[in-house]
C-alpha cells in the first residue's frame, strides 16, 4: 500500500492499494466525483442572496424617502435669490415632529388649492399672529419684521402684493416667497390664505443641484 498527497486539494489523499496506479482507477474516480460535488457552485443560492440584498435596500430607500426626507424642486424663481430657479433640494420630514414651524423657516408643503402639487415658501406668520402687508412692508403683530432675504426682481415692491390685516387661524401658517414680486403665495390664493399644519411635509434643509448650499 502507498499513497500520494495532492497538494492542490486540501485534506484529500488518493490511496493506492497495490503496486500499480492503474489497478486503482475505481478508487481514484470516486474521490474525483466527491471532489466535484463538493466544489460545485450553487448559483441559485447566490442569486437568492443577491436578490434579498436588493429587496432590503429598496425597502430602506423607500422608508427613508417617505418617512425621513423629501426631495423637492423649485421650478420658478419665486424663492430667488435664496433658492435658484430649477434648484433641487432635500427637506427633513421629521423637523416638526417635536416642534412647530417658526417664522423664517423655509417649508415644503402641499399647495392648499391643489394638493397634488408641492410648494416651497418661507413662513412669515404663525398661528394667532396678526399679519399685514402695506406698500411691501410686512407687519406681524403690529411690528415691521426684518427680512434680509427679500428680493424684488424689478427693484421695488409691487402694490398688488399688499395684504389686509388678518389673524392667522389656529393650526395654520402664512407663507411668502422671497422674490416678492414673482411669487404665488398666501397673498394670492383664492380658497384660503394659509397653509394648514397637516399640509406641511417638512423643512427645506439644503440644495444639492445645480449647486450645493444650505438654506436659511
Amino acid at each position: 500500500m502507498y499513497y500520494n498527497n495532492i497538494s492542490n486539494d486540501d485534506d484529500i489523499e488518493i490511496i493506492y492499494w497495490g503496486n500499480e496506479e492503474e489497478n486503482n482507477t475505481v478508487n481514484s474516480d470516486k474521490i474525483k466525483k466527491h471532489r466535484k460535488k463538493k466544489d460545485d457552485y450553487d448559483w441559485k443560492k447566490e442569486a437568492m442572496g443577491f436578490l434579498k440584498i436588493i429587496a432590503i435596500a429598496v425597502v430602506i430607500a423607500f422608508a427613508i424617502n417617505n418617512l425621513v426626507i423629501i426631495n423637492a424642486e423649485v421650478p420658478s424663481g419665486s424663492m430667488e435669490k435664496t433658492i435658484k430657479k430649477h434648484s433641487r433640494m432635500v427637506g427633513f420630514r421629521l423637523s416638526y415632529v417635536f416642534s412647530k414651524p417658526k417664522s423664517g423657516d423655509i417649508i415644503i408643503f402641499k399647495y392648499p388649492e391643489d394638493e397634488s402639487q408641492n410648494f416651497v415658501k418661507r413662513v412669515i406668520a404663525t398661528p394667532k399672529d396678526v399679519v399685514e402687508i402695506n406698500n411691501g412692508v410686512v407687519y406681524v403683530n403690529g411690528k415691521v419684521i426684518n427680512e434680509p432675504y427679500v428680493y424684488y426682481d424689478d427693484g421695488t415692491p409691487d402694490a398688488d402684493g399688499d395684504f389686509p390685516k388678518t389673524k392667522v387661524p389656529k393650526g395654520c401658517y402664512f407663507v411668502l416667497g422671497d422674490n416678492r414680486n414673482n411669487s404665488k403665495d398666501s397673498r394670492f390664493w383664492v380658497t384660503t390664505h394659509f397653509v394648514k399644519e397637516s399640509q406641511i411635509l417638512g423643512k427645506a434643509i439644503f440644495s444639492y443641484y445645480p449647486s450645493v448650499y444650505m438654506l436659511k
